[in-house]
């Protein structure tokens, strides 16, 4: 079993204050594989007067030097992205292939956006005799999840480094490992002393710590919107800066000309895909109301074929939850489906059959779901699919909109320009047309309780700096 008890703080590797052991649970054995220490407000003081230190001559390094820097981090990320990929899969649960091919990867992906960004990006601008300048905004504090680990650290962390900021990271408790190992990744890279600081421990605790802190200039939260409320109320009084990436219950609206098995199968893996635990997941399905016997029928193969176990199985294309607490949450959730009257086409509650331990869940599909049911209104975070019916594309739309979230939207149309003019209405930060990759280069975030802010590419580079105008810093023409 794995020691990860220490802090990383100004460069090198501490005790906690005060111990306080906390083990972490391979969610497919339910056996501890290491233990970390659950931190204090004192260990995120120590931290956040290190960052403050740092900032003082970091924010100043000129860009090339950050870019020299950030390379150095991808050289050694991508020699330790297999360990990456194993460390992710066994704290979370994520089958291997798709720890190989997209948990750990897009680590590497935000790290290499972020060099394209600061590489082209114009801090200073000259408006008449005034100087337009955009500075590093500060100490910021992280706060990240457990559902894709290093894409959330990352998309933080490389931007802040790019824009000259210095760092605290809280990861989740849930799945700290790889937060570790990209500490490590980042102190052999030669990360300046008090850059980076890795703080673990719990939200009440230490997230809160971090969102109060009077010396943290912004905070950029990924988790719940509850956790999120929580982080702003604390964040309030110090008015500082709090970009929010919250929860999720996007609607994919199957438009009547679409290639429907086609759109139907796609749904239902996208919904499934990381067990469901993505908080962009399409997991309202929306169908044309006399088609909705044939897409149930189409969603109940598809999701019958997809094989549930151990993330190393070479065929496993659905692990298990990450939590026991996750595990338990889903199965209510299952249960509320049943019990406010919607069809339960394939799944249900329990584990799969042959599966008698870890946290795996049956994939679900309910079909004739209301949008006012428990499971089309709450993010439910596993492999559980919706049917919703609509009468016509103005309905679809409505449907799609009537949630108190607004991360992601899908459209599946048998023409661009239709699926475009759908997209327009969808009120959500990211619509994907027919099932298309997302785009590292783009921006994410949502309208509504999804959050505010955004990150990724030149858009979440931004966040990271302050605008300063700077009068009479040229002559006045005459």
């Amino acid at each position: 079993m794995k020691d990860c008890r220490k802090f990383y703080i100004d460069g090198a590797w501490v005790d906690p204050m005060k111990a306080q052991d906390f083990q972490v649970i391979n969610p497919t054995t339910e056996m501890a594989i290491a233990t970390i220490s659950l931190g204090s407000a004192a260990d995120v003081d120590k931290a956040v007067a290190a960052a403050k230190k740092a900032f003082e001559t970091y924010s100043e390094t000129p860009v090339e030097e950050r870019v020299t820097l950030l390379r150095r981090v991808v050289d050694v990320y991508r020699a330790k992205s297999e360990e990456m990929a194993e460390t992710i899969s066994a704290e979370m649960g994520a089958p291997m292939s798709l720890a190989r091919k997209a948990q750990a990867p897009a680590g590497l992906a935000h790290l290499a956006e972020a060099i394209n960004v600061l590489e082209h990006y114009q801090f200073e601008e000259i408006k008449g005799s005034t100087l337009m300048r955009k500075e590093p905004i500060g100490v910021c504090g992280m706060i990240t999840p457990w559902n894709w680990p290093m894409n959330q650290i990352a998309c933080k962390v490389a931007p802040a480094l790019a824009a000259g900021c210095t760092m605290v990271l809280k990861p989740s408790e849930t799945a700290p490992l790889s937060a570790y190992l990209f500490a490590q990744i980042l102190n052999e890279a030669g990360v300046p002393a008090g850059v980076f600081n890795l703080v673990n421990g719990d939200g009440a605790t230490v997230g809160a710590a971090i969102s109060a802190h009077p010396d943290v200039a912004m905070v950029s939260f990924t988790g719940s919107t509850r956790a999120g409320v929580a982080v702003a109320m604390a964040a309030a009084p110090s008015v500082k800066r709090v970009m929010q990436e919250l929860g999720g219950k996007s609607a994919y609206i199957v438009l009547d000309h679409a290639d429907f098995a086609k759109a139907v199968r796609d749904g239902v893996q996208a919904c499934f895909r990381n067990t469901g635990q993505s908080c962009n997941a399409p997991t309202r399905m929306l169908v044309p109301q006399n088609r909705m016997a044939e897409a149930a029928g189409i969603a109940k193969a598809e999701a019958e074929g997809i094989k549930v176990g151990d993330p190393n199985g070479k065929d496993t294309t659905l692990g298990p939850l990450a939590s026991k607490a996750q595990f338990d949450k889903v199965q209510r959730m299952i249960g509320e489906g049943v019990k406010e009257g919607a069809t339960l086409v394939v799944g249900g509650s329990g584990r799969p059959d042959g599966l008698q331990k870890g946290y795996f869940v049956k994939p679900t599909v309910f079909s004739n779901v209301r949008n006012d049911m428990t499971i089309a209104r709450a993010e439910i975070f596993g492999p559980v699919l919706c049917l919703i019916p609509y009468h016509d594309e103005d309905e679809a739309v409505r449907i799609a909109n009537d949630s108190p979230y607004g991360l992601a939207g899908f459209v599946a149309s048998g023409t661009l320009e239709r699926g475009q003019a759908i997209a327009r209405k969808i009120r959500a930060g990211n619509v994907h047309i027919n099932n298309a990759r997302i785009d590292f280069g783009a921006c994410f975030g949502g309208y509504k309780q999804s959050g505010n802010g955004r990150e990724w590419g030149k858009a979440g580079f931004e966040e990271f700096l302050e605008l300063k105008a700077v009068f009479g810093y040229e002559p006045v023409a005459k």
